[in-house]
């Protein structure tokens, strides 16, 4: 299985979400955790099996919420290298 790690954007913007989340409903920002880590579990498990979005880019959609993974496939290291949405991203930041 592929090692995953994190850019310090990716990081910083699941910290950005979480706190959104749950500054909107109580308990809503563990929902969105839980999805999250079910979707990096997907990509870790079959990295090939999303959508290549722009260049080495690919995109696995988070279920329930309206943000995908974006995450590069590097021999044995998968990179999370952002979480996007257009029609949330600007509540959020």
């Amino acid at each position: 299985m592929k090692q995953i790690q994190f850019t310090k954007e990716a990081l910083f913007d699941i910290e950005e979400i979480t706190l959104w989340y749950e500054d909107q409903r109580e308990g809503l920002s563990f929902d969105f955790e839980l999805c999250l880590e079910v979707g990096i579990n997907e990509i870790q498990r079959t990295p090939s099996a999303f959508q290549k979005r722009y260049k080495q880019v690919k995109i696995r959609f988070i279920n329930r919420f309206p943000f995908g993974i974006h995450y590069i496939v590097n021999n044995e290291i998968i990179t999370i290298v952002e979480f996007f949405t257009l029609h949330v991203r600007h509540l959020i930041g």
